[in-house]
């Protein structure tokens, strides 16, 4: 058995299973806002192009995917981030999913064991620490709290964590914070990447989801080529079609960026074998190639803010994220307590901050907040603050 499967944590929602399991909630119907899962309706043309072309089942996909969806993916890129046009056939990758894709480039482009190899934020989406683990690193963590803006503070690691460095993820939108990397430590980090040969490996499935329609959050591409790196040496960036287009079933993402590491994975994954759908694929051109159901989806996303804010502010003094779907309130008592006595007064479940995070010298930066998804319908959403706040009057 590989090791590493020894050093594997419990995915969140089992432990917050484990926590609530012998809670007897209220009769108040369940709201979930555990799970980051889309609720919004996906795009109709969306499922029509994928039905159309169910018929597809019949032949086997390949790895690098179809020609029309990469140079889809491509154009996609340029407009939204301003970069030049990428090389479809090069810098261009279809994967299933941002989650597959980020468990897998560890797989490829790390090397196993080596002490210091990766380096992840901390509070974490739990995929960077288990495809570590699992390439036999232990990760070096990186805190965020609300001292930097919930964003990790990477000018911390040392020239010798620099040195030992292979990969470094950055999850801009945050999750669970929705605090966005500026333009300008985007560049110190890519920098550093290039003095210290290290890949940096973007996760930005929330960057279509952003709360002010004139501020898009910046990309690691985009950063890339208004610093003069227009070949995207030592950046990855990888992007999903599950947040922005209401798809997580589809499981379609892709990563785009530096031609060789590109190269490198293609290779990897003609052995791993995950290659997306033909039908998928289809469908996922319709989606890239439309942007209007995503300014729809964000107005839904702004309206929940604004009604669920006004309501929990007073309580929890919750603030709206400069993107994603998350609040991350800071919790009159330990998270855990807090999530189940909740679930057992109100019927509302939460995700205990401290689940996303890990203890670094007796301190776990999630600790005390709780990741509330704003993913379910506006009526029941602000139907879940009303509960919180009613509950936080009674405390």
């Amino acid at each position: 058995m590989n090791p590493g499967m020894q050093t594997l944590h419990p995915y969140p929602f089992e432990k917050l299973a484990d926590l609530t399991r012998d809670v007897i909630p209220s009769n108040l119907p369940r709201i979930a806002l555990t799970i980051g899962e889309p609720k919004h309706q996906p795009p109709a043309h969306v499922l029509e192009a994928l039905i159309s072309s169910i018929q597809e089942l019949a032949k086997y996909p390949t790895i690098i995917g179809l020609a029309e969806l990469r140079e889809t993916i491509a154009r996609w890129v340029e407009q939204r981030f301003g970069t030049r046009v990428l090389d479809p056939n090069s810098e261009v990758l279809p994967v299933n999913g941002t989650r597959e894709g980020l468990f897998a480039i560890v797989q490829a482009l790390v090397t196993p064991g080596l002490k210091g190899a990766v380096v992840i934020p901390n509070p974490f989406y739990q995929i960077y620490e288990g495809a570590a683990l699992l390439a036999g690193v232990q990760p070096t963590l990186i805190e965020s709290d609300h001292s930097t803006g919930f964003l990790a503070n990477y000018r911390n690691l040392s020239e010798d964590d620099w040195e030992a460095c292979q990969m470094l993820f950055l999850c801009s939108p945050g999750n669970p914070s929705g605090a966005v990397i500026p333009e300008s430590e985007l560049h110190w980090l890519i920098q550093k990447a290039i003095e210290h040969n290290v890949i940096l490996v973007s996760d930005e499935c929330y960057s279509e989801l952003y709360y002010d329609e004139s501020a898009p959050p910046v990309g690691l591409l985009q950063a890339a080529e208004s610093l003069g790196n227009s070949d995207f040496k030592q950046c990855l960036a990888f992007h999903s079609l599950s947040k922005r287009s209401n798809l997580p079933g589809l499981r379609s993402g892709f990563v785009a960026g530096d031609a060789a590491l590109i190269r490198d994975f293609r290779h990897y994954r003609t052995y791993h074998g995950s290659a997306m759908p033909i039908h998928h694929q289809l469908a996922s051109i319709a989606a890239w190639s439309d942007d209007a159901h995503v300014v729809e989806n964000r107005a839904l996303y702004r309206a929940k803010f604004d009604s669920v804010n006004d309501v929990l502010a007073p309580a929890l003094n919750t603030c709206i994220p400069e993107a994603g779907f998350y609040l991350w309130p800071k919790t009159p008592t330990n998270d855990t307590e807090f999530a189940r006595t909740l679930l057992e007064q109100t019927n509302v479940a939460v995700l205990p901050g401290s689940y996303l995070g890990r203890d670094v010298d007796g301190r776990n930066p999630g600790s005390d907040h709780v990741r509330m998804a704003l993913v379910a319908t506006h009526q029941e959403t602000l139907e879940a603050a009303e509960r919180i706040a009613h509950f936080m009057g009674r405390g």
